[in-house]
């Protein structure tokens, strides 16, 4: 069971620095185009079933961040 528990925390700790990563790709100097965006959303799909799972609440954080960078910016458009 020991080795188990340490499995699961080495896997909460990968998926802490794999959230770190993927964060600072989300900013937007550095996705830029409409591919890199489409990647971006991938990963963090990708990064979202893979936290699902994890009982670490800093992975949940992370996951929380990671979703809000794909979401549509709204714009205000104001008519005249």
């Amino acid at each position: 069971m020991d080795q188990i528990a340490g499995i699961d925390r080495a896997l909460d700790e990968m998926l802490v620095q794999l959230g770190g990563m993927v964060l600072k790709l989300s900013s937007p100097e550095v996705t830029r185009t409409a591919d890199e965006r489409r990647a971006l959303a991938c990963s963090v799909n990708q990064y979202s079933l893979c936290a699902a799972r994890s009982a670490d609440p800093r992975v949940h954080q992370l996951r929380a961040e990671l979703e809000e960078t794909i979401k549509p910016h709204l714009r205000l458009v104001a008519s005249r």
